[in-house]
């Protein structure tokens, strides 16, 4: 039990449920669950009633309730007092994040990364993959979120976001796929917005790989100049002849215009790994890690 439960544990009896709690802390739901579960496991005894209304505590929960809170408020006292002592004091964490990078899972990692280190000052820096790596290798950023594996053994990595794609398509091209889900083959008559090669390598290697496999020719690699903001992407699609790719939800509300369609087969996922430097021993990265590890799951 460590002083991140306590604040979840209150988060939850505060907002009567765990949905609730979970916005509050930028986890996901089951992520909080598994928490609460493992911390009544810990102390071998009940702490909330659930329903379907939500939760309450029992007896025990209103106990550590207030202790939780003596135990939270003290802790933060403690901090404050300390900061002026230590030498981590605005301590910069320069971490790296592509475009279109879904809120989760970096916002509750970043939230649970502010209880841990508090004094712990992120940056955060929008960079392609490439110069991500770039950037690491030359010990210009600490933390990278990359769209391809780096090579070598000087990066530590792992995965932490697997998105399966769909398409996004203007209304009038949609209207061919009346089954609701879209093969790719039957997507070579349009054209593929798609993102510079020298922005992610490997990974539009890998895509362009399985567009020609099914048929689709996607533009020569130089005939994509930048990589678009999502509202241009959307306006683009909406005019007709083109599509683009993207996970279910991303670009939330569509206008009327543009429709979101799952590939049949689950054919292309973009994956998304965090890489920090092999040698570094800083607690922080090492938190900030795991808890991008914990959202996932």
């Amino acid at each position: 039990m460590d002083i991140w439960d306590l604040r979840a544990f209150v988060a939850v009896v505060e907002d009567g449920g765990l949905s609730a709690a979970a916005r509050r802390l930028h986890i996901s739901q089951p992520s909080l669950s598994q928490t609460m579960q493992a911390l009544e496991k810990h102390l071998d005894v009940q702490l909330l009633t659930r329903s379907s209304a939500g939760v309450t505590p029992t007896p025990a929960g209103m106990t550590l309730l207030a202790e939780a809170r003596a135990v939270i408020a003290r802790y933060d006292q403690a901090m404050a007092a300390m900061a002026k002592y230590s030498s981590e004091v605005g301590r910069s964490l320069r971490i790296g994040v592509p475009l279109e990078l879904p809120p989760q899972p970096l916002s509750g990692a970043l939230a649970s990364l502010a209880t841990a280190f508090p004094l712990t000052v992120v940056e955060i820096r929008h960079l392609s993959s490439a110069k991500q790596i770039e950037a690491l290798n030359a010990g210009e950023l600490d933390v990278g979120l990359v769209r391809e594996r780096p090579l070598g053994d000087h990066l530590d990595v792992t995965t932490v976001l697997e998105e399966p794609l769909g398409v996004l398509l203007a209304v009038e091209d949609a209207e061919a796929f009346s089954d609701g889900a879209v093969r790719l083959d039957r997507l070579s008559g349009l054209q593929w917005l798609g993102f510079p090669r020298e922005g992610s390598p490997a990974w539009y290697d890998e895509l362009t790989a399985v567009l020609r496999s099914h048929g689709v020719q996607p533009g020569p690699a130089t005939s994509y100049t930048q990589d678009l903001l999502p509202e241009v992407k959307v306006a683009t699609v909406s005019s007709g002849g083109r599509f683009a790719l993207a996970p279910a939800g991303r670009f939330e509300p569509l206008p009327d215009s543009v429709r979101w369609l799952p590939l049949a087969g689950r054919p292309l996922v973009r994956r998304t790994w965090v890489a920090w430097p092999a040698s570094s021993r800083r607690r922080d990265i090492a938190h900030l890690v795991a808890a991008l590890e914990d959202v996932r799951q």
